[in-house]
């Protein structure tokens, strides 16, 4: 389902550059199969707007020894995850500008709404305990509470919180993030997993 969902939402999102006229959903069968108007009708005046975010694809081996320690802090958070609902253990871990490290979890509740993901675990944490630290670097590493490490990345409410923690201190993170086939994939900012984002800059002036 989760291959599906970001499959629709890209293929959505190709609809609107080409001229944002029609939307077919790329698995959908029988009647749903048929095109549908786009909620955005075709304009002669319409051009499309391409967003580029580069990402480089590494192998654990490639790292650099600041990165290896940040990646193997994340992945050793996991065994501290406590998801007894979901049994999907996530860990994350921030390089600090001091060289330690400081580590998050997902955090369950029997209330499910009240859970915490292990990057807003980690941000929120280091930010009530250490809030004159700088993040230079950020990881994430997510298991089967039995099973081997797999291929994840952050969700949306974790995006914005870490665009924000971004946004304020003014200075990029790089992340490493963990793909398929046991490929790590590294973002220079955390700001490209959240295109068009919303960040302070958008509120109005406080006077």
């Amino acid at each position: 389902m989760l291959v599906k969902l970001l499959y629709l939402a890209a293929y959505f999102i190709y609809s609107l550059t080409d001229n944002c006229s029609t939307f077919t959903a790329p698995y959908a069968t029988g009647a749903a199969s048929r095109n549908r108007t786009s909620f955005f009708p075709a304009s002669p005046m319409a051009h499309p707007l391409r967003l580029t975010i580069d990402v480089e694809v590494l192998t654990e081996a490639e790292l650099t020894p600041a990165e290896a320690t940040t990646w193997q802090a994340a992945r050793a958070a996991t065994d501290n995850a406590y998801a007894p609902y979901s049994h999907f253990h996530v860990g994350s871990a921030l390089l600090l500008d001091d060289g330690t490290i400081f580590r998050g979890t997902n955090q369950e509740n029997a209330a499910f709404p009240s859970g915490l993901c292990a990057e807003r675990t980690a941000l929120f944490g280091l930010a009530a305990t250490q809030p004159e630290r700088r993040i230079v670097g950020m990881a994430v590493a997510a298991r089967p509470a039995n099973g081997d490490f797999v291929a994840v990345t952050s969700c949306g409410a974790c995006r914005q919180v870490m665009a924000e923690y971004e946004h304020r201190q003014r200075q990029a993170i790089p992340l490493l993030l963990p793909g398929p086939s046991g490929t790590i994939y590294r973002f220079r900012s955390l700001a490209d997993l959240l295109p068009f984002g919303f960040t302070p800059d958008d509120l109005p002036a406080v006077k």
